[in-house]
């Protein structure tokens, strides 16, 4: 096993895999900038459509739960559909579909359609994370895949730090319709753009040189069974990495959900300046995203245990996140406040891209795609409770403080998860 490693690592990469790999992260890249601009857009533009449409703190946070539900439980037939068909046709169809979804709610009159139109956008964008995940399992070798991890996960924070600002001037210019129809658009050029480009490592007749290089196997894989899927539950390791990443999840989702109307409901920050200072947090995400795949990629490269040094990188994160949300409650002016929400974001992202990164060492490569949807899904089903919970704890309270404290306690349980219960390999 050892010797396989070494041999693939010390072979000069061929020209065309290193082809591959540049598309096929320039693509991810380009869909997860969209994809969280789409998720980010309710956010920014909450404040006018609850104007508009007369909605209550609790109301617009059941809009965010739905997209967060339909997200979480698509997860579970988009894994099977990934691991049988591959990343090409499926997050293509999905990135398009989830695309139209954003248009059309440019034209929504009511909170009904409103709903129905979240439901739609959640279970379009559910085949993205885990069709990034076996994109790079099968175009990158195990010590490369740490790296090309982080700048894809990074690929989903930059699109939130971009989207207050662009979104915001967007608004200002054109009105919060017209805003989701433009992006919407965007996102069925990437679609068509990936489908066209990319290409399943299957449908390669890799040369000699090129599997040595991949430790690829000679015969095609066997597809994966219903029968072996539904077994995955029976997995301690499945059960830790759902309740851990839910710790991510729903930090992350807290503040994707609710910091442009926390900056201005509870900070005193303009629209116009929410759209600037909302940016930074997510740009310390995208940071802590790139130096976690650094960090595991060095650990590997040196030759430490993948999954100790994972996991230690997942839960160190974690805590510090937690502590980062829970200063935030204690922040005595609007500026430390946004410091230490930075500091929460930049360690939850440390920890959520080297928890994708655990799927990969501790899943055989035909359940990857299928582990990582079943993981974001039980996450995701439990984070959707993050925007409902603090719209109500905003109406009932008048203030985020509460939600804030709830959301650090679910993420430090999740890295006691991830220290206590995600143990043995999943073969």
């Amino acid at each position: 096993m050892n010797t396989k490693v070494i041999s693939s690592s010390a072979i000069n990469k061929p020209t065309r895999i290193a082809k591959i790999q540049r598309v096929t992260l320039f693509l991810l890249f380009m869909a997860g900038i969209v994809n969280f601009l789409d998720r980010s857009s309710l956010s920014v533009a909450g404040e006018a459509i609850r104007g508009e449409l007369g909605l209550s703190a609790t109301e617009f946070g059941v809009l965010l739960s739905a997209f967060s539900l339909s997200y979480g439980f698509a997860q579970l037939p988009s894994g099977i559909l990934l691991d049988r068909y591959g990343p090409r046709v499926v997050l293509g169809a999905g990135v398009i579909f989830w695309s139209l979804m954003q248009g059309l709610t440019g034209i929504v009159n009511s909170f009904s359609h409103f709903i129905m139109l979240r439901i739609g956008l959640g279970i379009g964008e559910a085949p993205f994370m885990p069709a990034g995940v076996k994109s790079i399992t099968d175009w990158y070798i195990q010590k490369e895949r740490g790296t090309a991890l982080g700048i894809f996960n990074s690929s989903t924070v930059i699109g939130q730090a971009i989207a207050p600002p662009v979104l915001v001037v967007m608004q200002l210019a054109w009105g919060w319709r017209v805003m989701f129809v433009t992006i919407g658009i965007a996102g069925v050029l990437v679609g068509i753009c990936w489908y066209v480009w990319y290409r399943n490592r299957s449908q390669f007749s890799l040369q000699p040189v090129e599997r040595d290089y991949l430790s690829a196997p000679v015969k095609p894989r066997p597809q994966l069974q219903f029968s072996e899927w539904i077994s995955l539950f029976k997995y301690r390791t499945t059960w830790g990495m759902i309740l851990g990443f839910a710790g991510v999840n729903y930090t992350g989702w807290l503040y994707i959900a609710w910091l442009p109307g926390y900056l201005q409901a509870q900070q005193g920050f303009s629209l116009a300046k929410t759209g600037w200072v909302a940016a930074i947090p997510f740009l310390a995400a995208a940071v802590g995203m790139w130096i976690s795949g650094i960090v595991v990629d060095s650990f590997a490269k040196a030759g430490y245990d993948l999954a100790k040094t994972r996991k230690a990188v997942i839960v160190v994160g974690l805590i510090l996140s937690a502590l980062g949300t829970l200063l935030v409650v204690q922040s005595s002016t609007p500026m430390q406040a946004v410091a230490f929400i930075s500091m929460a974001l930049f360690c939850v992202h440390f920890a959520g891209t080297s928890a994708w990164g655990l799927v990969q060492v501790l899943v055989a490569e035909t359940k990857v795609a299928s582990v990582a949807a079943i993981q974001n899904f039980g996450s995701f089903v439990f984070a959707s409770f993050a925007p409902i919970v603090t719209g109500w704890i905003v109406d009932t309270t008048h203030s985020f403080n509460l939600a804030l404290v709830i959301a650090a306690c679910v993420t430090f349980a999740g890295a006691m998860s991830y220290l206590l219960i995600v143990k043995s390999r999943i073969d």
